[in-house]
């Protein structure tokens, strides 16, 4: 994905990891951005748009104007060489904790605050390239997390097909609120050995 500025200016590192922060907003809120922070904003809300028209969704969640009023994180990946040295966005990962509800396999209700994917996006002509791979490995590592301790939030076919294929994940439970969280999330994340139905509060501490 290509724009009209240099992005290699904005975007230091092949995979930058960039949170939301509320003086950003307070900026936007009263037109001062500077020429960077509307850069950085037009790369955010690019991914965001182009992500959501490839999972079909109805609305766009990734937005700069979103992002930056969060507790969010995002991981941006480019390939700076190219667009005549201008660079170009290859992908976007956006994660954060939420208060979740979620059900094991024995029906037991657990009240936990995973760190949750909430976008995933490859451009298309850089998919099945590893260019994925290395984006969700670089977010595990800068996270401190292993793949089955966080939770996807509606994830796609395509997506989990992904997680099937490169860490053997498939086994998980179905909840009502379409996050995914496979089996391994309960046995490492959450202290089993509760009753049925019970609903209790054990958080999966973010590092």
């Amino acid at each position: 994905m290509e724009f009209s500025f240099d992005i290699n200016v904005h975007f230091a590192q092949d995979i930058t990891r960039i949170g939301g922060s509320s003086s950003f907003v307070r900026r936007q809120s009263s037109n001062k951005w500077d020429n960077s922070e509307k850069n950085v904003a037009t790369v955010i809300d690019a991914l965001g748009a182009a992500s959501a028209k490839a999972q079909g969704l109805n609305s766009v969640i990734t937005t700069a104007q979103k992002f930056f009023s969060s507790n969010q994180v995002l991981y941006i990946m480019k390939d700076g060489g190219c667009n005549n040295g201008k660079g170009a966005a290859v992908g976007i990962i956006k994660v954060g904790p939420k208060v979740l509800f979620l059900a094991d396999r024995s029906g037991v209700m657990h009240e936990v605050e995973p760190l949750c994917v909430l976008d995933f996006y490859v451009h298309e002509s850089r998919q099945r390239t590893g260019c994925g791979k290395n984006l969700f490995e670089a977010m595990l590592e800068a996270e401190l997390k292993k793949t089955f301790e966080v939770a996807i939030d509606r994830p796609s076919p395509k997506f989990l097909s992904f997680l099937r294929k490169h860490y053997n994940l498939q086994s998980h439970v179905k909840q009502a609120n379409n996050f995914v969280v496979f089996d391994q999330f309960f046995t490492t994340c959450v202290g089993m050995g509760s009753s049925p139905n019970h609903t209790h509060l054990v958080t999966c501490s973010l590092h």
